[in-house]
């Protein structure tokens, strides 16, 4: 019986799991002194906890003997399950506020909106911008495949464990973002779908106001209201984002097994490979539009931290939208819009690199030649693909199932199997590069749009975006200086805003 609690209920039966549970708490200290105590810059503290996570995790990989299968061993399950909480269960905390972000924040940007053509315009560079950097990754991905000869010499999987998912006809994608049922839209974190109903609602807003003010001030006064509380929410969960990118990055070394890194270290390498070749296109990209790539990288540093360590683009959805209104300078409506529609549509990693890596990959081990024609239909299947795949962690068999059967490869799914068995190592690589390709996205439409404030952009003084978002953001607060609290809670909100 105490096996049973000690084991299956309390998860603490090993000593070395209360040894680790013990540093997380020491580090959990550390950086709780360092941000608040000493007062580091944000950014820097991220940075550490990512270094002290990959430092944890290797730490009970080399307490557990590098074992194949990590998760066979006891105190490796009981402590990536305790990790799991503090780590996953950050990520669910920003997801909860994801569908009531991006629903405010795009009624709230139609409402206030003073041309209706604007929308219309800003869907179409929205695609052109999106749709030609996924192709663009897709031939990063092959490129790269192609140098490194990703499945050259590796043994046939016989009996390979991974099943591709059912394929959905492009066109039935397509149809299917838009919500038959918004509750639906909500539970499978349908963005696009969520943004069309988002903005038939604030245009039906907008109507009530062009016909009568009156009627519509209510409306507009709780549409505005909210999406200050939205945002003020967004900024306070995310303070706490250096605790979480420790134990995420400590719970994704611990348990992978190296034998099965080693497996397919190759791949892992093109992809790593292929991923900061893809950064470099995106920062080449704000070059020729011209935007100055360092103040871009210093100001997204911590962004693209969170998404290495989250793996999630939709968990990161709320950093991404207030980097760049609050840091970068674009406009609340080009940001949610365009970022909310990286998360389901044209992600540069998981739609873009890793299924054109993948169909060399099964090229090389089969011995398809990978001629021109496999080429030209390798981009056009990836790019078309793209669509409608999940910004969540787990969708890479989704991409793999889409490019290798629209390539007319699905029948050696199973190939991929130790690749797909590795798939957090690599998927780190691929969601940062979902995010960064959504932001250089975002500033590359809103420049086009003529709304990108440059100013805001290339201002490198610390606090001067936040600032005046602070501003607003305490305003609240302003009426009410004598309530004890008011300090402590303006302080909390200029350091959030930091981020």
């Amino acid at each position: 019986m105490e096996n049973v609690f000690l084991k299956q209920f309390l998860m603490i039966s090993d000593v070395r799991t209360i040894a680790f549970l013990a540093v997380l708490a020491a580090l959990f200290y550390l950086i709780h002194v360092l941000y608040h105590k000493k007062h580091m810059d944000f950014a820097a503290v991220v940075m550490i906890g990512t270094g002290l996570g990959l430092v944890l995790g290797l730490a009970i990989q080399f307490v557990a003997g590098f074992p194949d299968k990590p998760m066979e061993v006891a105190f490796v399950a009981e402590t990536t399950t305790w990790f799991a909480m503090f780590g996953s269960g950050y990520i669910n905390l920003i997801k909860m506020i994801v569908v009531p972000l991006v629903m405010i924040s795009i009624m709230q940007v139609i409402i206030n909106m003073q041309q209706g053509s604007s929308m219309a315009k800003l869907v179409k560079k929205t695609l052109l911008v999106t749709m030609g950097m996924v192709a663009i990754a897709s031939v990063t991905g092959i490129v790269i495949g192609t140098l490194f000869g990703v499945g050259k010499g590796a043994a046939i999987v016989e009996d390979g464990t991974a099943t591709a998912k059912d394929i959905t006809p492009v066109a039935t994608t397509i149809k299917n973002l838009i919500p038959g049922n918004i509750v639906q839209a909500m539970v499978d974190s349908n963005i696009i779908g969520l943004v069309i109903f988002s903005g038939f609602l604030g245009l039906a807003i907008w109507w009530i106001n062009y016909e009568s003010k009156e009627e519509a001030k209510p409306l507009y006064d709780l549409i505005n209201a909210a999406h200050k509380a939205m945002i003020n929410m967004a900024l306070l969960i995310l303070d706490y984002m250096p605790w979480a990118v420790m134990a995420l990055l400590a719970n994704t070394i611990a348990q992978r097994g190296l034998s099965s890194i080693l497996e397919v270290g190759k791949f892992i390498i093109a992809l790593y490979v292929a991923a900061v070749v893809q950064f470099i296109i995106q920062i080449l990209f704000l070059v020729i539009n011209g935007l100055n790539p360092v103040v871009y990288i210093k100001k997204s540093f911590a962004t693209m931290l969170m998404a290495f360590t989250s793996r999630s683009s939709v968990g990161c959805l709320p950093m991404t939208i207030e980097t760049l209104t609050k840091k970068l300078g674009v406009d609340q409506g080009t940001a949610s819009f365009v970022a909310g529609f990286g998360t389901t549509a044209g992600m540069q990693g998981c739609a873009g690199i890793f299924p054109s890596l993948l169909i060399i990959y099964v090229c090389n081990v089969t011995g398809t030649p990978i001629d021109i024609t496999m080429i030209v239909m390798t981009i056009f299947v990836v790019t078309i693909g793209s669509l409608g795949i999940a910004g969540i962690p787990g969708t890479a068999t989704m991409a793999a199932s889409v490019g290798l059967s629209g390539v007319g490869m699905g029948a050696q799914f199973g190939m991929v199997s130790p690749i797909l068995a590795i798939d957090p190592i690599i998927d780190m690589a691929r969601t940062m590069i979902n995010v960064t390709g959504s932001l250089t996205n975002a500033l590359v439409v809103d420049k086009l749009m003529g709304n990108l404030n440059m100013d805001a952009y290339n201002d490198m003084s610390e606090r001067i975006v936040g600032a005046r978002s602070a501003e607003r953001s305490v305003s609240g607060l302003e009426s009410n200086k004598t309530n004890r609290g008011y300090a402590e809670g303006q302080a909390c909100l200029h350091r959030c805003i930091d981020i």
